[in-house]
Formats: structure tokens, sequence, C-alpha cells
């Protein structure tokens, strides 16, 4: 039996960013048995962070979480 080969894409598109109020986030995947560990990510100055296990991009809201948290 041959099994089909995976390719790298992202399970998430360039579509479905995540507009965000704070420098820090966490991401899950979505939780549920199709998720991933959860990780806390911290957004950089550029104003955008991308999970390492989705893909899933986070955006920060412009004119927020310019303090950086906590």
């Amino acid at each position: 039996m041959v099994l089909p080969m995976l390719d790298d894409s992202p399970i998430f598109s360039v579509d479905d960013s995540t507009v965000v109020e704070s420098r820090t986030v966490h991401c899950d995947g979505g939780g549920g048995t199709l998720g991933h560990p959860r990780v806390y990510l911290t957004i950089e100055p550029e104003g955008s962070v991308v999970c390492p296990y989705c893909s899933r991009r986070f955006v920060l809201a412009e004119g927020a979480g310019a303090a950086g948290g906590h």
C-alpha cells in the first residue's frame, strides 16, 4: 500500500490572519484533537508573528499593545 505524501503547505492561508490587541498571544491550533501544544508568542515591532506549528499569523491591531505587555 502506498500512502500519499504530505506537503508542507501551511494549515492556514495568508487570509487567516488574526488581529489581536496585545503583543503576547497564544496558539493551540484550534484545540481539540486536531490542535497542537499551546505556545505563547510575542509580536515583534513589525506587527506580526507566525505560529511555528500551524502557520497561523497574528497581527497587532493598529495602535494596540505599544507598551509591550508584562
